[in-house]
């Protein structure tokens, strides 16, 4: 892994472990969670956050 492949699964996995915050928060839906998901795996293309992404939490 690259050092800017590492530096897109930190931005990505950081960002999803505060949209998974919020979710359980009750900040945001579902639907908005998966949205973010969506943004962020084109905007990051990670490596490993691929295998992660949309997982139900609720």
């Amino acid at each position: 892994m690259s050092k800017e492949e590492f530096k897109n699964e930190k931005l990505y996995q950081t960002t999803m472990y505060l949209a998974r915050k919020m979710l359980i928060e009750g900040i945001i839906s579902e639907d908005e969670y998966r949205q973010i998901d969506t943004i962020f795996l084109e905007k990051y293309r990670p490596t490993l956050g691929t295998l992660f992404s949309d997982i139900r939490l609720t």
